[in-house]
């Protein structure tokens, strides 16, 4: 497996520094890397941009809209955006959505919703947790009861990122009770303008309202957005999980994050000196240097065994539980780095043109937010726990 740049990567990669450079409003970009608060606007503004370029969904095959982008390709963009201070996409339509549409829905489905998601002409939320029903996502009690052209939809979803925003969310319901309990699951495409769908918010121990809860009491879906056969989901929600698990890795993110880190530790003091000449914290800075280079290199493994066909479903896992655990370190260790100044809590200081008093320097500011929201991160998209069993399974056979 050959894992090196070729001379047309290198080029890819000044075309998308070019990109960056010339089209990412300047704006956008400085929010980003003072990690001030994106609206929905924002967001729809960049999505916008890269769609007129075509580069909304690169990994997309070119008859979907997409460009084809190999592996190689794809890292590099993943990796310049983030270093570029550009917006991440917002995964649910583009990374999570559209290839299982591609794989699994049928030839109406993907002609109505892979353009409107290349156009975020909507926007997606993810509806698979249920209270009891996270890790142990086949436990879900969401039912979705056959009548006539619709199914009817009763229950509740929790942890529903982004929900606020969303016009449409796709679903894992039950639809049967017999056999095993991951026979009875079915994938519903769900408009949350229905009657019937509440969201509430709930605001995290960061102070954010990123999440949601959302109910479902008699809600009408039609038939024809029932994706593949029914009680067939769970094969889907696998493959779509797949995807996430190496999304959540987010290695372009996590080098943006690094670099992040190691400006604190050059801007930081311990006894008069930059805490980056300290041994122990360089030790510390090394370590996660280190371990951010073998993530590269796994990253580029699972995404060779996928375009190659192959479903890494270990080494998805593996990313996940390496990625999140490195997210974590990276933000406690820029906790640790600020000392006293990554303990005040200002949420308002992230919006943007906020120009009140600060406690110290403005590169504090997100820190401690930061380090609260990544404690999330090995629970979400499947626990680390239950990513440890699929791997002895998968591997060992267990």
């Amino acid at each position: 497996m050959d894992l090196s740049f070729s001379g047309d990567d290198e080029r890819f990669r000044q075309e998308v520094r070019q990109f960056l450079s010339e089209k990412l409003p300047a704006r956008i970009a400085d929010m980003v890397r003072k990690r001030k608060r994106l609206t929905k606007a924002d967001q729809e503004e960049w999505h916008g941009i890269l769609h007129e370029r075509g580069w909304m969904a690169g990994h997309w095959p070119k008859q979907y809209g997409g460009q084809d982008w190999s592996i190689m390709q794809c890292q590099i963009f993943d990796t310049e955006r983030a270093l570029a201070h550009a917006p991440w996409i917002v995964p649910f339509g583009v990374t999570m959505l559209g290839p299982m549409l591609m794989n699994f829905g049928s030839d109406r489905q993907k002609r109505h919703w892979l353009p409107r998601i290349l156009e975020s002409s909507d926007w997606w939320c993810q509806g698979y947790s249920e209270p009891g029903a996270g890790s142990d996502l086949a436990s879900l009690r969401t039912k979705a009861v056959r009548d006539g052209d619709h199914f009817v939809v009763n229950g509740q979803k929790t942890w529903t990122t982004l929900g606020q925003h969303a016009n449409m969310m796709f679903c894992l319901v039950r639809t049967s009770n017999e056999g095993r309990k991951q026979e009875g699951i079915s994938f519903l495409l769900i408009d949350m303008n229905t009657p019937g769908v509440e969201v509430r918010p709930i605001i995290l121990l960061d102070g954010e309202h990123e999440v949601n809860e959302v109910f479902f009491t008699d809600v009408k879906v039609p038939v024809e957005n029932l994706v593949g056969e029914e009680n067939k989901g769970w094969t889907y929600a696998k493959y779509l999980l797949n995807h996430e698990r190496t999304s959540i890795a987010g290695i372009g993110v996590m080098m943006a994050w690094f670099d992040h880190l190691r400006f604190i530790a050059r801007n930081q003091k311990k006894s008069g000196r930059p805490l980056i000449d300290d041994p122990y914290f360089a030790a510390r800075l090394a370590r996660v240097e280190i371990e951010l280079e073998n993530m590269k290199t796994s990253n580029l493994r699972a995404l060779a065994a996928a375009s190659d066909g192959a479903t890494p479903v270990a080494q998805n896992s593996m990313l996940k539980i390496r990625g999140t655990e490195l997210k974590q370190e990276i933000t406690s260790l820029a906790r640790r780095a600020l000392g006293p100044y990554a303990s005040p809590f200002l949420p308002d200081a992230l919006n943007e043109g906020w120009n009140g008093e600060l406690p110290g320097p403005e590169y504090a500011v997100p820190v401690s937010i930061e380090y609260f929201n990544n404690r999330k991160l090995s629970i979400f998209g499947g626990s680390n726990e239950i990513q440890r069993e699929i791997i002895s399974k998968t591997l060992l056979g267990g």
